[in-house]
């Protein structure tokens, strides 16, 4: 990069550049070290002379310092210009945009999180100055991708265990939905905010939104919906089903459940419309979810036992190793541990980063390690020692 180029994108001039080079003017600024680190895609802790604080236990999990470079990503607003002393972030081609948020999407179905945060500090920095520079026929098609970015990050801060991070992206992914004018992906983004209340321990807020908006969703679809219209709608109300369960509501919960099942039945399963995964399957996936949720172990086994092996295999990763894991809590719960243990390192095998780099997941390895009484899976004795858990 020549020093001109590089003197346009932090919005200096070059001979400051060079004068900063040889040493003759001081680069004493924090503000202008974290324009300088973010175009030249470095740690910001470098430019300061030290190693960047990284836990020795994420196992190749997303760490703290990603975390915070998210974080930042977030905080950024692009549109306030000349306000700030902010390096002006160079657009890519609007198609360009949407590869990279479909590559993302599949990254996010794979589980592989560590990979993800590192491309979502990227895409939350391109996707608001795509959507800025944007012609205006392009516009709405720029803020949907952006409010997808969003959704996505918030997705992966809830199971991080940053709630407060992840409520501030779905709410972003909101507002570009809006922007955007597409009402089923208003209702994808409704799902991200309720789930983020719910890690808030927000609960009961988390319900009516799911259900207000499920219902808005169902009413504008017509009197004909299409299988989208209806994937949308049911994932609303499978999260309104979660959060009943997190206040226990387990009428409500049951209720939201049944809903969904007929629902379900009419799109059926193999579908992924809005990126939902909404189908039969996935509706007994989230019933043996509330049933943990609500304490009923033995419910959430024998709806387990009940999937169809066929359809489980179709799901996506993140999907079936997030359910091997809220069947080894209910495992867990009525006291088989060998079977919490083979659960555990078989949603590992699936989708490692799943288990490693998710908190609950560390709670529930923990726990059964601790009940276990030297009875745990030797790969589960082996996974926690990796990740340095206390049994």
């Amino acid at each position: 990069m020549s020093q001109q180029v590089f003197a346009d994108r932090i919005g200096k001039s070059k001979s400051w550049v060079d004068k900063i080079e040889r040493g003759v003017r001081r680069l004493d600024k924090f503000s202008v070290l974290h324009d300088i680190a973010d175009v030249l895609q470095v740690d910001v802790q470098l430019l300061l002379g030290r190693d960047p604080e990284r836990s020795p236990d994420t196992a190749n999990c997303v760490d703290q310092v990603e975390v915070e470079d998210i974080r930042q990503a977030l905080e950024r607003y692009e549109r306030l210009g000349t306000l700030f002393e902010a390096a002006p972030i160079e657009p890519i081609p609007l198609t360009d945009l949407e590869k990279s948020v479909s590559h993302a999407w599949m990254t996010f179905e794979s589980a592989n999180y560590a990979a993800l945060a590192r491309s979502l500090i990227n895409l939350l920095k391109l996707g608001p100055a795509v959507e800025e520079e944007s012609e205006e026929r392009d516009r709405p098609k720029a803020a949907n991708l952006l409010s997808q970015i969003y959704q996505i990050a918030s997705s992966v801060l809830r199971k991080l265990g940053e709630p407060q991070l992840a409520w501030l992206a779905a709410d972003r992914a909101i507002s570009a939905a809006q922007r955007g004018d597409d009402p089923l992906l208003i209702g994808t983004a409704t799902t991200r905010v309720a789930n983020a209340l719910r890690s808030l321990g927000r609960s009961r807020a988390a319900l009516d939104l799911n259900i207000q908006v499920a219902q808005k969703i169902l009413s504008q679809g017509g009197p004909a919906p299409t299988d989208a219209v209806y994937s949308v709608h049911g994932a609303l109300l499978l999260q309104g089903s979660m959060a009943a369960a997190h206040c226990g509501d387990l009428p409500t919960a049951r209720e939201l459940l049944r809903s969904a099942d007929q629902i379900a039945d009419v799109v059926g399963d193999g579908k992924n419309h809005y990126w939902t995964s909404f189908g039969p399957t996935n509706v007994a996936l989230h019933r043996a979810a509330a049933a943990v949720e609500l304490g009923e172990g033995r419910m959430a086994i024998n709806t387990h036992v009940s999937i169809d092996p066929e359809s489980f295999q179709r799901l996506v990763p993140e999907r079936r190793a997030h359910h091997y894991l809220d069947v080894a809590r209910g495992y867990n719960q009525v006291g088989n541990l060998p079977e919490a243990g083979r659960l555990l390192v078989e949603a590992s095998r699936i989708a490692p980063l799943e288990i490693r780099c998710r908190p609950i997941a560390h709670q529930v390895i923990s726990d059964v390690l601790r009940r276990s009484r030297g009875a745990a899976p030797a790969l589960l004795v082996s996974m926690a020692e990796e990740l340095r858990l206390a049994a």
